[in-house]
């Protein structure tokens, strides 16, 4: 049965694609069938730059254990940094030739 919960968000981000380094701007997060994970459901996170091609494309298919455990690692690991490094990777971003 699926569940069509399904969140999607705005982001900065940068993702590595078959193209190099590519600029990400949204998330989508659900829980459904997976394509390549072998399960019969998994939570999925498409990660994307909705003003360029497809293949900007960045794809997760997690069991929901790894899920879980990646979600509290990240908060572990935000956690830990020095409140000043957390602002500097809010403030607007700097101009990159990488892009």
């Amino acid at each position: 049965m699926c569940t069509y919960q399904t969140e999607t968000m705005s982001l900065r981000a940068s993702g590595k694609t078959p193209e190099g380094w590519k600029s990400l701007n949204s998330a989508t997060v659900y829980f459904d069938h997976p394509i390549h994970f072998p399960a019969g459901h998994a939570l999925m996170i498409d990660v994307r730059n909705r003003d360029a091609s497809p293949s900007t494309r960045v794809a997760l298919e997690l069991d929901v254990r790894s899920a879980r455990e990646l979600a509290e690692s990240i908060l572990r690991t935000l956690e830990s940094v020095p409140p000043d490094l957390i602002e500097e990777s809010m403030a607007e971003p700097r101009t990159s030739s990488r892009w």
